[in-house]
């Protein structure tokens, strides 16, 4: 009996096309990285709802301020998290929509398992 031979050029050829750069990937991994800590999750979730300030977010999560400030920079190196003035004091916030959509996956894909 002779097996069939598919011809899988175009699948390929298609699929080649849509994979993104290897930079593109390298920093997607490192994006990745940065929810990989629970104090950074927790972070965003605090600021999923309303935006907060250093001593606001310590309060809530019951963390030192310096914990949360050290982790704030890393969230706003990774532009997941922004921040404006009010007055003496930084307020921060997610930084677009696309952070909630993230958490929002997340938290649905592990309540589906």
């Amino acid at each position: 009996m002779a097996e069939h031979v598919h011809d899988h050029s175009e699948e390929l050829r298609k699929g080649k096309e849509q994979l993104p750069t290897e930079d593109d990937l390298k920093y997607l991994c490192e994006l990745f990285k940065v929810f990989g800590e629970r104090s950074r999750i927790r972070i965003l979730y605090a600021l999923s709802e309303t935006e907060l300030c250093v001593f606001a977010i310590s309060q809530l999560l019951e963390m030192e301020q310096s914990a949360v400030s050290h982790q704030l920079k890393i969230l706003k190196d990774a532009h997941l998290v922004d921040s404006r003035r009010d007055g003496k004091t930084n307020v921060y916030f997610l930084a677009d929509r696309h952070v909630r959509t993230i958490i929002e996956q997340g938290y649905e894909h592990i309540k589906e398992i």
